[in-house]
């Protein structure tokens, strides 16, 4: 590997109890690229995003954070650099005190000895009149400033305004109004300062103050990100500034999402069935055969109906399920299936994004069966992706009570562990979930993963290679030992991994196909090689067969970027927004949307800044423009 962009992606994390392994991996490695690689041009001028866990905030590449050399300046020099910058801003004016006697700020009496300002009145002095006079009321209004006499100042200010409408000066005043807390103030003066000097970094940084404070948040974005861009992302405080921002911009824009999304509306099919095979398949009820006749206006039946809709492993099979379930608890007379019925309608609830109502399946299938130890487990999961970590663990000792023999329990409750960190706990109930049964894949997966979190390389690739032997059919396997070949920077060889998973894909599920394999190999063409056009095509190819697989749009929204299709990229951002599942992956998609918009409305509302940003990064990265 070499290059900017030669960085290998994240281990997975593992398939947690609430979220699949293989939609969780990929999105952890969309979102963490960018921070291990600092490479997705996210401007013509090479921007890059670094996506955190408050947001994505924008930095320079260190090629380009290089300033050309200034010529060094004498002591003199310097001197009055800094007197001059320092009589330029009242904040500064007040606060430290004036390197040379000579240059002492006029006093607040000396403007009083001015003429009468008016606008009558500015019009009969000459231009050096007006400048002389300007500068004096400027200098005492920072004295004012100093003195916290705010109204005096805004008085002074508007008169050297009056004489000469300097950017310096409604800059000034406009602090003024930012200690008095008068936002749209701040505002009006601001923005008047920019009209005058467009790339005025003070004005936009109080500016975007002060629209933060009106909560006009988009705003805020644009004036700090166009802050960001003049001072060459040096400015940690502006920087920090657009993280906040773009957070508040999604997390506002997500409500909006979460408010209109369709609650019967299951995620993609891809992310149904890799979290319907977290759990090891058992045999259908007796009485539930596909050999046994079934009527679909009796609750037996349509329970029948959606277990057999469920193997269909389409959406339509699963949206056919779901309702299914649905209904069965509606006609009721279930008799024996009643506390199977409420685990599939509350598992098919979870999908949806109704927890509340899940949890309350969840219960009523416990309280009918205590026996049933999956329904402790999905309760946890809810529990977990709630946040509830000690009711997750609660759920988890339960099923053990029950049933002390059921390898779905130890292996979940390795998902908990691993997701907080805790692989030694974790590398022993995967160990212990095998032990029980040695033919559930993920188990032999998760705990290479462990190994491999851990740092024992050695280990974790040996138990990859006994999962080849021992599952050699099985897509997954390939796939998962694919993306740690990868994470070694063992390129062909992850390719050639994600390649025999596809093809696997292909031939045991034509019509429900995992698109992850797909999209594993489009990550790794463009961040590895830069090969856009094949990882496209396959993204492409992964949209055809499951539309409304978020992390495939998501990947499409990268590689577009990556190669300045800055617009495309914006809508499919948000397209994965509207796919994304939870609030987090909702926010997380709006972030990179917002960012993308951003940058699109820097261009378009700061022509001035957008060329310099051209000039700074053309060439830099390899697809930008």
């Amino acid at each position: 590997m070499s290059g900017a962009n030669a960085a290998p992606p994240r281990v997975p994390p593992p398939r947690s109890v609430a979220v699949p392994i293989e939609n969780h991996s990929v999105w952890d490695r969309i979102t963490n690229w960018a921070s291990e690689n600092k490479a997705i041009v996210y401007t013509i001028a090479g921007v890059a995003v670094v996506a955190t866990g408050a947001g994505v905030v924008y930095y320079l590449n260190d090629s380009q954070s290089k300033t050309p050399a200034q010529p060094k300046l004498s002591k003199k020099e310097r001197r009055k650099r800094k007197e001059a910058e320092r009589l330029a801003d009242p904040e500064k004016a007040a606060t430290s005190p004036p390197t040379d006697s000579k240059q002492k700020a006029a006093t607040v009496d000396s403007a009083d000895e001015l003429p009468e300002i008016t606008e009558d009145t500015v019009a009969t002095f000459s231009d050096e009149q007006r400048k002389g006079y300007a500068l004096q009321l400027k200098n005492s209004g920072n004295k004012a400033y100093g003195s916290k006499d705010y109204n005096r100042a805004i008085d002074l200010y508007s008169k050297a305004i009056l004489c000469k409408p300097d950017p310096i000066f409604f800059s000034n005043r406009a602090a003024c109004f930012n200690a008095l807390g008068t936002w749209d103030k701040v505002v009006e003066d601001t923005s008047a300062a920019i009209n005058l000097d467009p790339l005025y970094v003070k004005a936009l940084n109080r500016r975007a103050n002060a629209y933060e404070h009106l909560t006009q948040f988009s705003d805020a974005l644009l004036d700090f990100t166009a802050s960001c861009i003049i001072d060459e992302f040096k400015n940690e405080a502006s920087a920090a500034s657009v993280e906040r921002l773009l957070k508040k911009v999604a997390e506002q824009k997500a409500e909006d999402i979460l408010k209109s999304k369709d609650p019967s509306k299951l995620p993609s099919p891809t992310f149904v069935s890799n979290y319907i095979q977290s759990f090891r398949v058992k045999p259908r009820p007796e009485g539930l055969e596909d050999d046994d006749e079934f009527e679909l206006d009796t609750g037996k039946g349509q329970l029948q109906f959606g277990l057999q809709a469920m193997e269909k492993k389409t959406h339509e099979g699963y949206e056919e399920a779901a309702n299914a379930f649905e209904k069965a608890l509606e006609l009721g007379d279930l008799d024996e299936y009643e506390a199977l019925a409420y685990n599939l309608r509350g598992t098919f609830r979870c999908l949806r994004g109704s927890q509340e109502l899940a949890l309350l399946d969840m219960d009523k299938s416990i309280e009918l069966d205590p026996s049933m130890t999956q329904s402790y487990v999905k309760r946890a999961s809810m529990h977990l992706e709630m946040g509830a970590r000690d009711k997750a663990a609660e759920d988890l000792e339960k099923a053990v009570q029950q049933n002390d023999r059921d390898p779905d329990i130890y292996y979940h409750r390795a998902q908990l562990h691993f997701i907080h960190g805790e692989f030694q706990d974790a590398a022993k109930d995967y160990q212990k979930s095998i032990d029980l049964d040695n033919t559930f894949i993920f188990s032999h997966i998760q705990l290479g993963v462990t190994q491999y979190k851990m740092g024992s390389i050695a280990s974790s690739m040996a138990t990859f290679r006994r999962c080849i032997k021992n599952f050699d059919k099985v897509p997954d396997v390939y796939n998962y030992y694919g993306e740690l070949l990868l994470d070694q920077g063992k390129f062909d060889e992850a390719i050639q991994k994600f390649d025999t998973a596809m093809e696997m894909e292909k031939q045991t599920k034509p019509t429900a196909m995992n698109v992850l394999p797909l999209i594993n190999k489009a990550l790794a063409l463009f961040q590895q090689r830069n090969e856009f056009t094949e990882a496209e095509k396959l993204c492409d190819a992964a949209l055809i067969i499951d539309p409304e697989c978020d992390i495939a749009v998501a990947t499409m929204a990268q590689l577009l970027l990556q190669q300045g299709k800055v617009t495309d990229a914006l809508s499919y951002f948000e397209r994965a927004a509207e796919l994304a599942r939870t609030p987090g992956e909702i926010v997380n998609a709006l972030s990179y949307a917002e960012a993308t918009r951003t940058q699109l409305q820097v261009q378009e509302k700061y022509p001035q800044l957008a060329a310099k940003l051209q000039g700074m990064g053309a060439g830099a990265f390899p697809g930008g423009r």
